[in-house]
């Protein structure tokens, strides 16, 4: 399955957790694994706070802050610095399922990050079924 995500800024943290969770729930899993996997050098997927939104904007000030958009990069798009960002954030999640619910914590919810937007991008999504215990 595939989750489509148009971004509208540059940097963006975008909360896809109620869009992994229709995907389960459509998909009828009850227990089991997701996997998410973002196909993209400038983007990265995280799991933080999404109670407040002020969180989003702090992780996207440090991380502006530590790697600059303007530094003396060698590659030639002008974009290093979201493709170093994507390296520090990762470009997968495994979240478990259980009860047909995604198993995070109270204050956790998924968060597509953009780092070289505005652009239309992907999100692989794939489930992994428990299998009962005994059965192979």
């Amino acid at each position: 399955m595939i989750l489509t995500i148009k971004s509208k800024a540059k940097t963006e943290f975008i909360d896809i957790t109620s869009d992994v969770q229709q995907l389960i729930n459509n998909a009828g899993i009850t227990d089991g694994l997701c996997l998410l996997f973002v196909p993209h050098t400038t983007a990265a997927i995280t799991i933080n706070e999404s109670a407040d939104p002020s969180v989003k904007a702090d992780i996207l000030s440090v991380l502006n802050k530590i790697v600059p958009w303007d530094a003396n990069y060698r590659h030639l798009e002008g974009n290093s610095s979201a493709h170093v960002k994507s390296t520090i954030v990762g470009v997968s999640e495994l979240i478990a399922v259980e009860n047909r619910r995604l198993l995070l914590g109270t204050w956790q919810g998924i968060f597509f990050c953009e780092f070289d937007g505005p652009r239309t991008r992907k999100v692989h999504v794939r489930f992994l079924r428990d299998v009962p215990f005994g059965c192979a």
